[in-house]
């Protein structure tokens, strides 16, 4: 069976495809997010590749909420990622 790593930031845990998070990182989500999370879940979105928005907004709060939990950083916001990988590209480009 093909495996992934726990969503959790900074586990090194091997989960099954259709699992955000190991067991332990999972139970330290708050059961609402939990149930959310399921709820937005459709089979197969891990085959193709294809989470809706709404799964991936649930899925990165509760990921956060384990950070939080751990005292870790959360994930950061798409906007940053994007700013900073242009950063990146413009440096590279020596634009920067």
């Amino acid at each position: 069976m093909e495996q992934h790593l726990c969503h959790a930031i900074g586990c090194d845990v091997r989960c099954p495809p259709n699992r955000l998070m190991c067991a332990p990182h999972w139970f330290m989500v708050p059961e609402a997010q939990r149930r959310a999370v399921w709820r937005l879940y459709r089979p197969g979105q891990e085959v193709d590749r294809n989470p809706s928005q709404a799964y991936l907004e649930a899925a990165r709060a509760a990921i956060n909420s384990v950070a939080a939990a751990e005292g870790r950083d959360p994930l950061p916001e798409h906007a940053e990622v994007i700013k900073t990988i242009e950063r990146i590209l413009a440096k590279e480009q020596g634009k920067e």
